[in-house]
């Protein structure tokens, strides 16, 4: 009867102690699975912020692509415009070199008075230069004697050719334009750009020099017979020039 009275009891309590481990042990199991889905949705959502972060990137790295092969191209239109150029102004040089080209030789044929037209001649006003055109022809001048520059030399005097057309210091020039050239040496350029200066500004004081240093040029040229008379032409017009003096010496060095 007491063991009867004893398992009543002690059923009861070992039943209700199991429930309790169950709902603790359901409790802790929820509590599992909801820890599991919180992280879940917290490693989404990072990965969602990641993957816009790389995208934003790729849209950042791709418009800096874009505006780096805009300047690559724009660098390439600036450089070929700048060929362009030179083409042209040299083409510019040519074609007028060509048209008065002929003029001392008419001058000999009308009697061989080539000399006494450079003194009879009517002298011409070229216009002064100011402070910033001096300042402009110094820079250059720096580049060539200083610096040895002579690519930038060259694009320097063709801008300044064009800016400030038909001035004492443009004569210049031209003529430093064909001393560049000489020295590269790109010499079919440099008997241009000497030609202008000996054929449209024969009554200025660069002129002398000019007409030796295409006969100079000539002479490299292996065109002897025209260097010649490039020299001849320099001792005639301009004899008391320094310019002459190394005619001759030329002249009779040819000779022998």
């Amino acid at each position: 009867m007491r063991k009867q009275l004893m398992a009543a009891v002690i059923f009861p309590l070992a039943l209700g102690q199991a429930e309790i481990t169950l709902a603790q042990s359901s409790t802790s199991a929820y509590k599992s699975n909801a820890s599991e889905a919180e992280r879940t949705a917290n490693t989404s959502q990072a990965t969602s912020e990641l993957f816009y972060m790389i995208q934003q990137l790729q849209g950042e790295v791709r418009r800096l692509q874009g505006e780096s092969e805009e300047q690559r191209h724009l660098l390439k239109r600036l450089q070929s415009q700048g060929r362009d150029r030179y083409i042209d102004l040299d083409q510019r040089i040519l074609d007028l070199s060509q048209k008065v080209s002929a003029q001392p030789q008419a001058g000999e044929a009308a009697g061989g008075a080539a000399g006494n037209k450079k003194s009879t001649a009517e002298v011409r006003e070229y216009r002064q230069p100011e402070a910033e055109e001096r300042k402009a022809y110094k820079a250059i001048q720096d580049l060539i004697h200083s610096e040895k520059e002579y690519d930038q030399a060259i694009s320097q005097l063709y801008e300044f050719i064009d800016k400030y057309p038909e001035g004492d210091l443009t004569v210049n020039a031209y003529y430093w334009l064909g001393e560049v050239y000489l020295v590269k040496p790109q010499l079919e350029q440099a008997r241009q750009a000497f030609s202008i200066v000996a054929t449209r500004y024969g009554d200025h004081r660069k002129a002398p020099d000019a007409v030796y240093k295409l006969g100079v040029t000539l002479d490299r040229l292996d065109k002897k017979a025209e260097a010649r008379r490039q020299m001849e032409q320099v001792v005639n017009d301009y004899p008391e020039s320094e310019a002459a003096r190394l005619a001759k010496k030329f002249l009779g060095s040819s000779q022998g």
